[in-house]
């Protein structure tokens, strides 16, 4: 619980791998794509939703109770980790938590630029980050975005946001603050990790979903058409890209679809990109592409057993859990089929 001092990853580690056998798995979720909101709220309080479950039952129903339950969850899980964590090993965690931070801003631009609902975009907000609850209300309550902005002025994402409102109001889209955001986030991320061979290693973890965020950006792009530069949507400390390259690579789909295929991800991500090209489904690239960070935590939490890479490994499948269980709940309330709510998952 405290940055200073030092590290003490094997009980943190050992806490978070008990914490990992209770997760959902294949079996879990064909079962959840069966079930209506109610039975999935069920299904959740006699598993380790139980606490949140009973505590906002009485407050919320239907799916609005399974995403603040499924929320709750996942702040609390991660509260309890850097409670139990010390010295650097507190300090990473801290660092990659913080893009909650980063999810929570995008989410409230996004319900200010909608005109959503307050309650609708609290229920979209995740508080695992770093943010406190006097400014997660105070981002709530602008009316603006430049009201949302002047709540950051005094975090990382102030200046950024201030410099890329020029360009929102000029084409109307919510692209460059985002990505303002973005760049904000692994900016503070990969600044100055250093460290042993572990450190390095997970390093080069977060430079790889640097890349993965560039290649979604590009392809995006890509397939857009729009009169849009490229590079000022670039996030610095990936491999994969420079900004020149992404420039040039987004004008050209097939020509960026070849280069990623030919990189080092090319293994892990070459079946979606050829379903990319025959299906024409962005979607499912996004999917394989968190399917593969998935496996490259997982794979990294192998070799280095006794350090912050199993961590970020499960706060990865932590996440993916929330993220799956939503869009069953969500899926089931629009309508969808048990198959085509599977194909929104990510299972790994």
């Amino acid at each position: 619980m405290s940055a200073a001092g030092s590290s003490n990853p094997e009980y943190v580690v050992a806490r978070v791998r008990a914490r990992r056998g209770s997760l959902y798995g294949d079996e879990e979720y064909r079962k959840l794509t069966r079930m209506g909101p109610a039975e999935i709220a069920r299904f959740m309080e006699e598993s380790s939703y139980g606490e949140e479950i009973n505590a906002l039952g009485s407050r919320h129903g239907g799916v609005d109770l399974i995403e603040y339950a499924l929320n709750r969850n996942l702040a609390e899980q991660f509260d309890d980790i850097l409670d139990w964590s010390e010295g650097t090993l507190y300090d990473l965690i801290a660092r990659y938590l913080r893009k909650f931070d980063a999810w929570n801003v995008k989410t409230v631009i996004r319900g200010v630029y909608t005109d959503a609902d307050q309650s609708a975009v609290e229920a979209d907000l995740i508080r695992a980050g770093e943010f406190d609850d006097r400014r997660i209300r105070r981002l709530l309550e602008a009316d603006s975005i430049d009201g949302v902005i002047e709540v950051l002025e005094d975090t990382i994402y102030g200046e950024p946001l201030r410099e890329a409102y020029a360009e929102f109001e000029e084409t109307g889209v919510l692209v460059p603050l985002e990505n303002a955001v973005d760049r904000a986030f692994y900016e503070r991320l990969l600044s100055g990790l250093g460290g042993d061979e572990p450190t390095r290693q997970y390093e080069a973890f977060l430079r790889a979903e640097v890349d993965f965020r560039n290649a979604t950006n590009a392809l995006r792009l890509a397939r857009s058409g729009a009169d849009i530069d490229p590079a000022a949507y670039f996030i610095e400390g990936g491999d994969l890209f420079t900004r020149s390259s992404l420039a040039r690579l987004a004008q050209n789909l097939d020509e960026l679809v070849e280069y990623i295929g030919d990189s080092q991800y090319g293994e892990e991500l070459g079946p979606a990109l050829r379903e990319l090209e025959a299906a024409d489904s962005l979607i499912a690239f996004e999917h394989a592409i968190d399917g593969a960070l998935l496996a490259y935590g997982d794979r990294l939490g192998t070799i280095h057993p006794v350090s912050v890479t199993p961590v970020i490994s499960y706060i990865l499948a932590k996440e993916r859990e929330t993220e799956n269980i939503r869009a069953i709940a969500r899926g089931k309330e629009a309508g969808l089929s048990p198959d085509e709510i599977e194909s929104e998952l990510v299972i790994t």
